[in-house]
């Protein structure tokens, strides 16, 4: 059985990890609205990622016998403006999840609930490629995005990424 305040945590988190789907796929539409199609590509991708992240949260703490309860999902709050907007707030909203996510672990280690921060592993790893991720968009963006030759090019290399379901084992 969950520790109660860790199970809370992870119950937040299944709702954090819906948002941050909700959040990725008003990035794609943004972009494409700007005819950015890779770009919004990219980010639906991203939103699959995020609900199916959420989805292992919810299958974990069902595997444990503690309820989920699930929320609103609040509107994406992020204002929007030029192209680089979105890469910025998604770097930002990633260094923030993985705060969440340590938070979870600190509690988890806190009452030697050993098997929840081996599951968390995954996750804090995870994490570490997202903010990669994310970086690496931010400098790519800077490199070619005042290009338009190069802003298509990156464009299409971004409309290539196919979704990868996580392989992460209950």
């Amino acid at each position: 059985m969950l520790d109660a305040k860790v199970a809370a945590l992870l119950n937040e988190q299944v709702n954090k990890e819906f948002y941050s789907a909700y959040l990725y796929l008003d990035f794609a539409n943004f972009y494409t609205d700007a005819s950015l199609n890779g770009f919004a590509n990219w980010y639906n991708v991203q939103a699959q990622e995020e609900r199916d992240h959420a989805l292992l949260f919810m299958q974990y703490m069902q595997n444990n016998s503690a309820k989920v309860t699930l929320e609103a999902i609040d509107r994406p709050d992020k204002k929007l403006v030029a192209l680089k907007d979105p890469l910025v707030a998604g770097l930002e909203h990633e260094q923030y999840v993985t705060s969440l996510i340590h938070n979870i672990y600190d509690a988890a280690y806190s009452v030697k609930d050993f098997r929840t921060m081996q599951f968390l592993d995954w996750f804090v790893k995870e994490q570490g490629e997202e903010e990669k991720n994310a970086d690496d968009l931010i400098k790519k963006m800077d490199l070619f995005g005042g290009d338009p030759k190069s802003l298509y090019m990156l464009d299409s290399e971004l409309a290539a990424r196919v979704y990868t379901a996580p392989s992460l084992v209950l």
